[in-house]
């Protein structure tokens, strides 16, 4: 398919960061009958080209809605994606909805629609009409060649504007937009936006914010604290000519919040907090192993989810019924019907149960109730105990989780990776 993706004039450049906003189109959007991951991956090639996202939209497939979304975006910024709606379908409504938004007539490629009616012949399939749609382009647009589809991209640059368009289907997006569309944003971009993500665990977001609050007022890096399940992540964006001299500006500005937050950080990007366990493990020559109740195993597959994870896992043992703690694990008869599965010390007997059984250098042991009932003997939805089995003796902490199931888990793995992570650090 033949493309016309050249001679794409810059935008003036003036000294200030070009805005972009984008819009997703496609009502099955709207329904979330699919979850839109081409916007956040649009966001990141625009960062990386040095133009700030500003707003991002989804709009169905409707013609008045879509146009007046698309003239407010243009009204703010300098540039436009849209996302989908590309197809030969009559709900595919985004090139006649940029036209529109644009003041501009649609015009008819007859040489792309000529190539269309050849690539439908060669392969036997019936030409309809419609598909002749995809050959229409804005008067102030041209097409982005699609290698991988029949829909093509569109770019059009008008009164200082520029917008482009880019089909659905992932394997259609994701070349266009990390090939010919990025190169296009390099020329309009002046630098990149390059971000550093630092993980921190132990403390609340809030009293993250206020521990380092002398950064937060910087402008270029600018740092920015968002909460996740049991842990704050602080995001250090800075704008530069290159990835190399943003990463100069994070540097200095990631270990002053070291030296503030201590052992509290415990990693950068995507580091995980299983995976730095691990690491901590390793270079003490140390090892652990799990005994889960309530969590099914779900601490024991984070742990060997990280690459290398046998340097330091030796293994866990998922028992669920009070039958398995006793048989599994060594959990006294007496223990269980005095204190119910539910209860620090069976916590605790199933921690040195499990290091017994594994030789391991540390254990943990997850008991407690998911819901969505009150357990027998009273024990509320999201009461939880975890006991740390180490060489110096074995602790229990009780816990109160809120939140559906699946939350109360994950919050108790977290927890876990957490409280290990501070014994083999205070070993």
């Amino acid at each position: 398919m033949a493309g016309i993706f050249t001679d794409a004039s810059p935008i003036p450049q003036n000294g200030k960061v070009k805005t972009a906003e984008i819009v997703s189109v496609g009502t099955e959007l709207l329904l979330g009958q699919i979850i839109d991951t081409h916007a956040p991956t649009m966001a990141r090639v625009l960062a990386e080209c040095g133009i700030a996202c500003q707003r991002r939209a989804t709009i169905g497939d409707n013609f008045d809605r879509l146009v007046a979304s698309l003239k407010e975006s243009l009204s703010r910024a300098d540039i436009l994606v849209t996302i989908g709606g590309l197809g030969p379908t009559m709900d595919d409504l985004t090139r006649d909805a940029i036209a529109a938004a644009l003041g501009d007539e649609l015009v008819r490629d007859a040489g792309y629609e000529a190539e269309l009616r050849g690539w439908f012949e060669k392969r036997n399939y019936p030409f309809a009409e419609s598909n002749a749609r995809q050959a229409d382009v804005p008067a102030s647009g041209r097409m982005i060649e699609n290698p991988n589809g029949t829909a093509p991209g569109l770019l059009c640059q008008k009164n200082g504007k520029v917008v482009v368009a880019l089909p659905g289907p992932k394997g259609e997006f994701n070349p266009m937009a990390f090939g010919p569309v990025k190169t296009f944003f390099e020329t309009l971009g002046g630098g990149v936006i390059h971000s550093r993500t630092l993980r921190v665990i132990g403390i609340g977001e809030s009293a993250v914010e206020e521990m380092v609050a002398e950064v937060m007022g910087s402008e270029n890096p600018t740092v920015a604290p968002y909460a996740h399940t049991g842990e704050v992540h602080l995001r250090v964006t800075a704008r530069a000519a290159n990835v190399a001299e943003a990463e100069a500006l994070i540097e200095p500005v990631q270990a002053r919040i070291a030296a503030i937050l201590g052992n509290h950080l415990f990693g950068t990007n995507e580091t995980t907090l299983e995976e730095n366990v691990l690491e901590l493990l390793a270079q003490r020559g140390e090892t652990i192993s799990v005994a889960e109740s309530m969590t099914g195993g779900q601490l024991g597959a984070r742990l060997t989810g990280v690459p290398g994870a046998s340097r330091g896992f030796l293994g866990g043992v998922v028992a669920y019924a009070a039958g398995a703690k006793t048989a599994l694990l060594g959990v006294s008869p007496e223990t269980l019907a005095a204190h119910g599965p539910v209860s620090g010390e069976t916590a605790i007997e199933m921690a040195e149960g499990a290091r017994r059984a594994f030789g391991s250098t540390f254990s943990v042991a997850i008991t407690g109730n998911a819901g969505p009932g009150v357990e027998p003997g009273g024990k509320p939805v999201g009461k939880t105990f975890l006991a740390f089995a180490s060489p110096e003796g074995t602790r229990v902490e009780e816990f109160q989780y809120r939140g559906i199931r699946e939350d109360i888990q994950r919050r108790a793995t977290q927890t876990a990776l957490t409280m290990l992570r501070e014994t083999i650090l205070a070993d």
